[in-house]
């Protein structure tokens, strides 16, 4: 089966990912944070976008809890601790403890796959 052909800013993202990082965008121009990263800053439009490794710790802004499913899941809107905000899951928690605003780290659960998933757990220590 071929590999599915990526660009530049999505394979540095998952090569990434698979070494347990999330990285962001970041525009030289504005100095503003973005996610997802992308050739072309999305607040000015200025091509001099870049990729920064993030500290992979944030805050939930909005979440979810998906109760119909046949194993019940969180999904959350993650304000990073750069500022951009992230659609993502909360793992490894109980589901009904979950709060706006809670503390929450990068969790990765599969990083060997092809294309690792980035989730979030809760934080103790943010």
């Amino acid at each position: 089966m071929d590999q599915i052909p990526r660009p530049p800013e999505v394979t540095r993202y998952l090569d990434a990912a698979q070494a347990g990082q999330l990285l962001v965008g970041y525009c030289s121009s504005c100095q503003r944070h973005h996610h997802y990263p992308r050739p072309q800053c999305p607040h000015c439009f200025s091509p001099d976008a870049d990729t920064r490794i993030a500290a992979g710790k944030g805050v939930i802004y909005s979440y979810s809890v998906m109760r119909r499913a046949v194993k019940p899941y969180v999904i959350a809107l993650v304000q990073l601790q750069e500022g951009p905000v992230m659609m993502t899951n909360i793992i490894n928690c109980d589901i009904d403890a979950v709060r706006i605003g809670q503390a929450v780290r990068l969790a990765i659960p599969n990083p060997n796959e092809e294309w690792p998933l980035l989730m979030f757990e809760p934080d103790q220590d943010y």
